[in-house]
């Protein structure tokens, strides 16, 4: 059976982190499709559009190229449920599963009909640096009908925030960081030019 990664993120901004998931999860998946999402829980700082153009822009670049990810970006939904039951219709004879970082675990028992989902869609955790993934907290998840499987990836320790508040510039993709240049975006920039 055809296997598929679904993988929204925030992607606010897309970090080499994102990339290597992406990488990770291409040579674990038939395909892996990927968008950029407004998570409820969040407030985002750059409009949707410019965070999936840089998505487009990290998928892109990842070297060696790798042909089996696409940006679905019309997959995006604030309810996951939504984006699973489009996905359902696009790829009705795939089997699929979700990909959410371990910052997420905690979270989702409090996502819109999460029992629903999780009786659906298997669930893939990606560890995250700082972040570990307690059996305690996917014990509620397995009570709800869920199937959560672990990824065996260790991924680098960078995060969309510190870009945000620090302006550390270590964890983007130069193609990334050139839309941002471009672009004007994330108000740190300003502040640093104008100085």
């Amino acid at each position: 059976m055809h296997t598929i990664a679904l993988f929204g993120t925030s992607a606010d901004p897309p970090t080499t982190g994102h990339q290597a998931i992406l990488n990770w999860l291409s040579q674990n998946y038939d395909w892996v499709a990927v968008w950029a999402s407004d998570n409820p829980f969040k407030s985002h700082q750059t409009p949707l559009q410019h965070r999936a153009a840089m998505l487009r822009l990290l998928i892109e670049s990842i070297d060696p190229p790798r042909h089996n990810i696409g940006l679905h970006q019309e997959l995006s939904s604030p309810r996951t449920l939504e984006t699973l039951s489009k996905a359902k219709s696009k790829w009705p004879f795939a089997e699929l599963t979700l990909v959410i970082g371990s910052d997420l675990v905690t979270q989702l028992p409090r996502w819109y009909r999460v029992e629903e989902l999780l009786r659906q869609v298997q669930l893939l955790v990606v560890p995250r640096p700082g972040i570990p993934i307690e059996d305690t907290a996917l014990q509620p998840l397995r009570e709800m009908g869920g199937s959560v499987a672990i990824a065996s990836l260790n991924s680098p320790d960078v995060s969309s925030t510190a870009y945000r508040e620090k302006g550390d510039r270590t964890s983007l993709t130069p193609i990334v960081e050139a839309y941002i240049h471009r672009e004007h975006l994330y108000a740190w920039q300003d502040a640093a030019q104008k100085r």
